[in-house]
Order: C-alpha cells, then sequence, then structure tokens
C-alpha cells in the first residue's frame, strides 16, 4: 500500500475519533490509524461499561496543566451540549449522576458505534491494527509533507495528528507514541505521571489500618497549599493497600510525592467539640458513641490504632484525650509513599507541552501541520467525565484546522 491524503490521525481513541470525523466532514481525505484490533477500549470499558462521556459543570476550573488557561478556547468551542445534541441525533438515552456526570443508559458502545458513523459520513479510512514505524517530515517539495512508514505501507499526508493518549492501563495498549514522535520534532514534555490512580503506603505502617478495607465514606479531602492545593469532598474507600474510592482519585492528580494528604473522615461535625459534650451528658462508653458518628468497623478500628479502651466510659475520660481523638478524626494526616502507578491510573498527568502548541488548533507552533490532541497533552481532568469532555473539544478543534 502507498497513498496520498490529507491528514493521517495516529490513535482512534476518543480524542481521534472526533478529529478525524470532523476533518473528514469537512471534505478532506482522512486515515484513521490505530495500533490496537479493537476500537476505542477505553470507552468500551469507562464509567463500567457505560461511559461517563461528559460532565454538564466541564469548564476550565476542572483541569490541571502548567497552563491552566490553555484549554479554554477548545472547550468554549465545543461544550457538553454539543456532544449532547450530537448524542440526541443518534437517540442515545442517558442520565446524570453525582455531580454532573453523564452516563449512557445503555452501553458505552452506543458511543464507539456514534463515532465510529460519524466518521464514514465523513469518508474516514480506519487501518486497524496498523502500526506507525516511523513518521518523518518531508521539506525538500513545494509542498511540506508527512510520510507515514507503517507496516501495511507508506502513507504521505499534509496534516498528521497524534492522538495516541497517554501510558495509563497499558493492558488496553497504551504507549509512549506521542512522547516519541514529542522528542522526534523537539517539543517539550511536561513530566508524565499516573492520574487519578489509587496511592499507596508503607506496608508496615499501613498494617494497622489492614483491617479496615472495604469501608467508604464520604470525606474531606486536601493537599498541597496556595495554587498547588487539592481539596475535593467525595467517597473513600479502605483498601488492603492504601486508599482508593473517588476522593483518592481525584486528589492523586494533585499529590506530589513527599507530601502529606490531610483527610476529615467527618465532614460535618467538630468531633472533638461533640465527645466534650457527650462526656458531661452520657453514660455510655467511648466506643459506642463513636459508633454513632462513624461506620462501626471504621470506629472500632480506629480506637484500637490509636490505643484506646472502646469500653472506657466517657464520663471519666479527659478533655485532651477526647480532643486528640476528635483530632485524629477531623484532621488525619497520612503521607503516602506512591501510587498504584499506571496500571491502575485512568488518565495520565503531563505530557505535550501546551507552550509548543496552538490554544485554538492544537498545532505544533514550530511544526506547521503535526497536532497533538487528547490525553497526550498537558492537559488533565479532574474524575467524572471530564477527560472525554477535553477529547471531544481537542479533537474539534485540530480536526477544524487540519487541512
Amino acid at each position: 500500500m502507498s497513498k496520498k491524503v490529507d491528514v493521517v490521525v495516529i490513535g482512534a481513541g476518543a480524542a481521534g475519533l472526533m478529529c478525524a470525523a470532523v476533518a473528514g466532514q469537512r471534505g478532506l481525505s482522512v486515515v484513521l490509524i490505530d495500533h490496537a484490533g479493537v476500537l476505542a477500549e477505553k470507552i468500551r470499558i469507562s464509567g463500567g461499561g457505560r461511559c461517563n462521556f461528559t460532565n454538564v459543570n466541564a469548564g476550565p476550573q476542572n483541569f490541571l496543566s502548567e497552563n491552566p488557561h490553555f484549554c479554554k478556547s477548545a472547550l468554549a468551542r465545543y461544550t457538553p451540549q454539543d456532544f449532547l445534541d450530537l448524542m440526541k441525533s443518534y437517540r442515545i438515552a442517558y442520565h446524570e449522576k453525582h455531580k454532573g456526570q453523564l452516563f449512557c443508559d445503555d452501553s458505552a458502545e452506543q458511543i464507539i458505534q456514534m463515532l465510529k458513523a460519524e466518521c464514514q459520513k465523513g469518508s474516514v479510512e480506519i487501518l486497524m491494527p496498523c502500526k506507525v514505524q516511523k513518521l518523518l517530515k518531508v521539506e525538500n517539495t513545494t509542498d511540506e509533507q508527512f510520510q507515514l512508514q507503517t507496516d501495511q505501507g507508506e502513507i504521505t499526508a499534509t496534516s498528521v495528528v497524534i492522538a495516541t493518549g497517554g501510558l495509563s492501563i497499558p493492558k488496553i495498549g497504551a504507549t509512549d507514541f506521542a512522547y516519541r514522535i514529542a522528542k522526534q520534532f523537539d517539543i517539550p514534555i511536561v513530566t508524565p505521571t499516573p492520574a487519578l490512580v489509587p496511592l499507596t503506603f508503607d506496608p508496615v505502617s499501613w498494617q494497622t489500618f489492614v483491617p479496615l478495607a472495604g469501608i467508604s465514606l464520604e470525606v474531606e479531602i486536601e493537599t498541597g497549599a496556595k495554587k498547588q492545593r487539592g481539596y475535593f469532598r467525595e467517597d473513600l474507600l479502605f483498601t488492603h493497600r492504601g486508599l482508593s474510592g473517588p476522593a483518592v482519585l481525584q486528589i492523586s492528580s494533585f499529590w506530589q510525592e513527599g507530601g502529606e494528604i490531610r483527610i476529615n473522615l467527618l465532614p460535618d461535625v467538630d468531633l472533638a467539640e461533640q465527645l466534650i459534650h457527650e462526656k458531661s451528658t452520657s453514660r455510655k462508653n467511648l466506643g459506642n458513641i463513636l459508633a454513632s458518628y462513624l461506620p462501626q468497623r471504621l470506629s472500632e478500628g480506629w480506637l484500637q490504632v490509636g490505643g484506646y479502651q472502646a469500653d472506657q466510659r466517657i464520663a471519666d475520660m479527659q478533655d485532651k484525650t477526647l480532643r486528640a481523638l476528635g483530632d485524629s478524626i477531623n484532621n488525619w494526616k497520612i503521607t503516602p509513599n506512591g501510587s498504584e502507578g499506571y496500571r491502575k491510573a485512568e488518565v495520565t498527568r503531563g505530557g505535550i507541552d501546551t507552550k509548543a502548541l496552538s490554544q485554538q488548533s492544537m498545532m505544533v507552533n514550530k511544526v506547521p501541520n503535526l497536532y497533538f490532541i487528547g490525553e497526550a497533552v498537558d492537559v488533565t481532568g479532574w474524575l467524572g467525565g471530564y477527560n472525554f469532555q477535553w477529547a471531544w473539544a481537542s479533537g474539534v478543534a485540530a480536526g477544524l484546522s487540519a487541512q
């Protein structure tokens, strides 16, 4: 095979499918390439198979980047409502869950088939599985062009869009392809790290918390300070290795190695104040009183870890002791030793430095007609549909600009 097209999109995930469809429907000849044998596997497995495809509240404030303003243009030009309009045209039913998160009523497969149909409308040719072995920019012609050497032959294109994502979930085919291309063209990269990922702790020090595995409750969680501060109110899950659940996945994107996280296990209660009040009015023991505020297994485990006597009458306890117990629950400080890594990370933080890209088109400023979109770029959304919205918006931006 040897062919010449207007646009090659490398990576047939959320951003790549959207970009290819938009470019194709503008009348450009488009080839969409992916090394995987199955289309858009990350869409398929997301949201428990129902795809949390966007968030009604999505805005620049829900994204992390070295340049937090970069995402504004693309997000403003393609909004959650624009994606909902597309879904409605395909009669795909959806529902809103927690905090603006939108899911398919039926299956993530509907999103994949919709995007595939949009590509067909634009006569996009999809090559899968197809591996790109080399990408070259040829400048000895009147038109600067890209040459791609693939395991299915050579393709020449005017524009190339890199939509190959980050390093998260390697078992479904994640690679460092985008970063390799960036290095080839001297495009700066913000160091990639796992994000939206469970946090782990030193196994010896965590041993006392292992019996709490499986307990879940709503907490306030924060890390960092000032501009680097992250704060969320979400559900926390104790695991055998550490902490997970939406609260920890959210805060993991803000957590810096060596930094502590602060957790309020009882966000609506000043526990020290309540315990001291109970001391003057109650004949109950400490264990029974604490279990009225926290899940039974957590209250029992917490007292055991802290060396408190659950059967001690609260009336006999010192205020100082009750304050210390209250503070340990309202302001639990703990330092992770790492995370579960890319294996469990939902996304990759960092990537192609946005300073190298046009925020209107996603094109590399110094390499005309080379684009990076989606998770490959240093724009990382919160948990809850935001990363898909960035995929759609950045894909549309490049799809409208490519030539």
